[in-house]
């Protein structure tokens, strides 16, 4: 074992089936597998992760491996070098390279993405961020000096001690930020205020160091006593805000600090206007040299297979792609060739002019959402990559314009089968039954495999895509993210709600 592991942390394959990591033998951090306690447990269940980058279970009581967990890259390059690892800062990944001997490896599945998340994963006193590649430390505020700057995990320690301050406590302010102590921790205690009063109770007691106010509807303040093991995780999806008592005036972070100066040298203050004024006129002329462009450029064939060049790298590289509205209207042949419609929207044929592919292109209706909102559910949707889902390749997003590209299934959906009088379009019962295992799979995946865990809610036979290969038949489930809803976060972790769409 690791000398630097971090502390308490247990990962184990359980008799249910599931693989768990688990803190101090109470917080579990991430759990993932077949649940097989609702029924009976294992036997004897062992781990394997196969070439593909899929992790199976086995057991004697099972007839085949159970997929528990898949790496981002999986079923790509049979000659891709792959393996699990339980790393020393606690965390489960799946790494791969181009061969055994080959470097760099990179992780392509994490149990745990942020990992912010571990208790005890920084030092006390210490605040931890997720940048979107990696954790950065840092203390409160310059009421406190780093222990040991050269490895800033080990935490950080007050300049003045509490007992030192006669009269002079205050409270320094976190916002987005909630401070975590060891669940176990007999020095927490927690009532229900609001956050100026959980603010005011924690800066005259005597015995609190620190107070979390929660703004997630319940109405909690926690309180810290001394003895408490206390470190921050801070980001802009935490419904918190955290107040830690220091010996006054409080002294905020460079960053902070400047932000909040009303005041300043006069000659400063006009450079910095100077500055302004001159940027803003250079970034006018720049936005009208663009705006002339546009109107003179915007229809020359020199200019109009741009799009098309990076769509076809965007394509090749499994990310999703965005495309322009025009182009989809050219891909359309201007939303002639019209598939089916629902309550969402009308579904059209298309041809990628890029590389040719058919396409299934959704224009949707009656969406009243932001930008932001509508890109954060797309990359939602681009992140599940299974056999039985449907393969969402792109999006459009122009103006009012709300457009989705997806991969074209070459057969109807189940309900042309279900109802058909046609004697040729009756299912085989071994064709039923692949259609009913592939829903499930991809039911399964949504529910339990993926990231971030998707509520389908409107699973019904217009919605299952039946695919026949070579004698067999697959039965491929319509994305659709779940209705806006409210949802238990303490039994349902990380699960996305939203008001969307999907093809229907």
């Amino acid at each position: 074992m690791c000398n630097n592991f971090v502390y308490g942390l247990t990962f184990q394959l359980e008799r249910r089936g599931n693989l768990t990591l688990t803190g101090n033998n109470i917080t579990v951090y991430w759990s993932q597998g077949l649940n097989s306690s609702f029924t009976s447990n294992l036997s004897s269940p062992s781990l394997a992760l196969q070439t593909n980058g899929v992790v199976l279970i086995f057991d004697s009581t099972l007839t085949a491996g159970a997929e528990t967990i898949y790496s981002d890259d999986y079923g790509e390059g049979s000659n891709t070098f792959r393996f699990l690892k339980l790393d020393d800062d606690g965390n489960l990944r799946i790494y791969s390279s181009t061969s055994r001997n080959t470097l760099p490896v990179s992780p392509h599945w994490y149990a745990v993405a942020d990992q912010c998340l571990f208790f005890g994963y920084c030092g006390s006193f210490e605040i931890c961020r997720y940048n979107d590649t990696k954790p950065i430390f840092f203390c409160p505020s310059r009421n406190f000096d780093s222990i040991d700057v050269y490895n800033r995990r080990k935490g950080c320690k007050r300049k003045f001690e509490l007992r030192d301050c006669t009269s002079n406590a205050a409270m320094l302010d976190l916002g987005n930020t909630r401070l975590i102590t060891d669940p176990s921790d007999p020095n927490s205690e927690s009532f229900f205020a609001g956050s100026l009063p959980c603010r005011a109770n924690c800066l005259v007691s005597g015995v609190y160091l620190a107070s979390v106010s929660m703004s997630d509807g319940s109405g909690n303040c926690w309180q810290k006593q001394p003895g408490s093991f206390i470190t921050g995780y801070q980001s802009s999806s935490v419904p918190s805000t955290s107040y830690v008592k220091v010996c006054g005036p409080v002294l905020l972070n460079e960053l902070l600090a400047g932000s909040k100066k009303g005041d300043g040298n006069n000659s400063k203050v006009h450079l910095w206007i100077v500055a302004v004024v001159v940027v803003a006129g250079l970034l006018g002329l720049a936005a009208v040299e663009v705006g002339l462009w546009w109107c003179c450029c915007r229809n020359n064939p020199r200019f109009g297979t741009l799009s098309s060049h990076y769509t076809l790298l965007e394509y090749t590289s499994g990310a999703p792609v965005q495309f322009t509205y025009r182009e989809l209207q050219r891909c359309t042949k201007n939303f002639k060739e019209k598939l089916r419609a629902g309550g969402f929207g009308t579904v059209y044929t298309g041809v990628l002019v890029s590389n040719k592919t058919v396409v299934a292109v959704k224009q949707l209706e009656g969406i009243e959402q932001g930008e932001n909102q509508f890109r954060m559910e797309v990359a939602t949707i681009s992140s599940t990559h299974h056999l039985n889902l449907v393969r969402l390749i792109g999006f459009c997003s122009e103006g009012r314009h709300r457009l989705l590209v997806y991969e074209f299934m070459r057969n109807a959906s189940l309900d042309s089968f279900l109802i058909s009088t046609d004697s040729g379009k009756l299912l085989t019962w071994e064709y039923r039954f692949n259609i009913a295992l592939g829903t499930s799979k991809g039911i399964t995946y949504l529910h339990e495999e993926c990231r971030d865990c998707i509520v389908h809610c409107d699973i019904k036979p217009e919605n299952i895509l039946v695919e026949f290969d070579k004698g067999n038949t697959e039965a491929i489930l319509d994305m659709r993210l779940g209705e806006d809803q409210t949802v238990n976060m303490e039994q349902v972790r990380r699960m996305v709600q939203t008001s969307f769409w999907g093809i229907q």
